[in-house]
Formats: C-alpha cells, sequence, structure tokens
C-alpha cells in the first residue's frame, strides 16, 4: 500500500511538472485580433494582458468616436476569447476524466 501511495504522489508531481510547463509556455504566446477590416488590431499575450494596440491613422474621425471605440471592444474581445480557448485547449488536457467543476481553466 505505501509503495502504492509513493508512486501516486511521483505521478502528481510529474503532472504538476507538465502542468507548470505548459502554463509557462502559454503565458509566453502571443495573440493577436484585428477588427474593422485591419483598422484596429489588438494583441495580447496569455497571461491576458494587452501588449500593443495599433490604429490606422483613416479610422481616427473626430466625428465618430464611438466606432473607433466599439472597433476596440470588439478586437480586444476577439484576442481575449483566443487567449481563453488557448489556455482551455492547453491546460484542459491535464483535467480530462477528473470530474472538476466546468471551467475551472
Amino acid at each position: 500500500m505505501k509503495g502504492n501511495m509513493n508512486n501516486m504522489m511521483k505521478q502528481m508531481q510529474k503532472m504538476q511538472k507538465k502542468m507548470m510547463k505548459a502554463q509557462d509556455e502559454l503565458h509566453e504566446m502571443t495573440f493577436e485580433a484585428s477588427a474593422g477590416g485591419g483598422m484596429v488590431t489588438v494583441t495580447a499575450n496569455g497571461k491576458k494582458e494587452i501588449t500593443d494596440v495599433q490604429i490606422k491613422e483613416e479610422v481616427v474621425d473626430p466625428d465618430d468616436v464611438e466606432m473607433l471605440q466599439d472597433l476596440i471592444i470588439a478586437a480586444t474581445n476577439d484576442v481575449m476569447n483566443q487567449v481563453d480557448e488557448k489556455s482551455n485547449e492547453t491546460m484542459g488536457q491535464f483535467t480530462k476524466g477528473m470530474n472538476l467543476p466546468g471551467g475551472m481553466f
């Protein structure tokens, strides 16, 4: 019984190291989304930090600031969804078959 417990602990430690490595790799990834046919582009990393926002000069219209705001929101939401999907895909491999509550990763 004791040998079985030690073996299980070693397996858990291996899985934990793999999870940490996968999470580190995810955090280093770059994600990009654009809106308005490329008028606004938002870049984020796997930590959900916005790292860059590019706005084409021709979309900056002082009479229509709302459109620019909408494009920024759309691109930001899109890039965050990309990070979430990749995070779920990457980290979900470790939780398959564990019956954990949904959305844990």
